[in-house]
């Protein structure tokens, strides 16, 4: 592998690595809170998916080192994360809804492609680019997934429910690796880690927008207020 390739790659498993311990913050208020409040379970779901098709991939392609052991990563943080969002659902509909958007997509999703893919196409070069197409248009869903809370930051105004860091590091995650495609003209790396980046600026776009609002100052000033804090909790746990 060349050089500047290989350097290029160690700085996106750095910001992958990023990405994905990013909600750890979200998840200590959800955990300390007792619920997962208005939070969405999609990003993390679509995000597991996604790592454990581009472990497979990277496993599969020669050369797919780096893309291989920053997803296992991922995958080992992501499955953490769905898990306590089940956990921790804010109510009896949220908590089946993540269990069975997981088991659909992380655990059927996952198997169909991985059993396609190994046992009804034989030919390596033609598995690769099907795994690879998969893995792309996947890429482009978890991209996009924080999306889903920009309309909660536009109708309440407020960017308490849009984790910041997350929608950062995937906009960085979108350029390096959008970077390292096109130095090893890899297309499926490529088209959906610039769509990443395209999307990851949006999301930045709007939480600076709606940063400075008065509904995000007065969400600041709840979390920072041991008493309102603890109220809050006490209100959530009996929903």
């Amino acid at each position: 592998m060349d050089s500047t390739l290989f350097i290029i790659g160690v700085i996106g498993n750095i910001i992958s690595v990023l990405v994905f311990i990013s909600p750890i913050k979200t998840f200590w208020r959800i955990v300390r809170g007792g619920t997962t409040e208005e939070f969405e379970p999609a990003p993390y779901v679509l995000t597991l998916l996604n790592a454990l098709l581009w472990l497979y991939y990277g496993l599969t392609k020669p050369d797919g080192f780096l893309v291989a052991t920053v997803n296992g990563f991922g995958a080992v943080m992501e499955a953490i994360y769905v898990v306590l969002f089940i956990v921790y659902a804010a109510n009896h509909a949220t908590r089946v809804k993540t269990a069975k958007l997981a088991a659909a997509l992380d655990i059927g999703g996952f198997g169909v492609v991985f059993a396609a893919t190994t046992f009804a196409i034989s030919e390596f070069e033609l598995r690769i680019m099907v795994i690879g197409m998969i893995c792309a248009c996947l890429n482009v869903l978890m991209y996009g997934s924080p999306l889903a809370s920009m309309k909660t930051v536009i109708t309440t105004k407020s960017v308490e429910f849009m984790p910041f860091f997350l929608s950062f590091f995937l906009f960085l995650n979108g350029g390096v690796w959008a970077t390292y495609a096109v130095l090893d003209r890899d297309i499926f790396l490529g088209i959906p880690n610039g769509i990443g980046f395209v999307l990851g600026t949006i999301q930045l776009i709007v939480y600076a927008i709606y940063m400075n609002s008065k509904a995000s100052q007065c969400s600041k000033e709840t979390a920072s207020s041991p008493l309102l804090a603890s109220d809050r909790g006490e209100a959530s746990s009996h929903v």
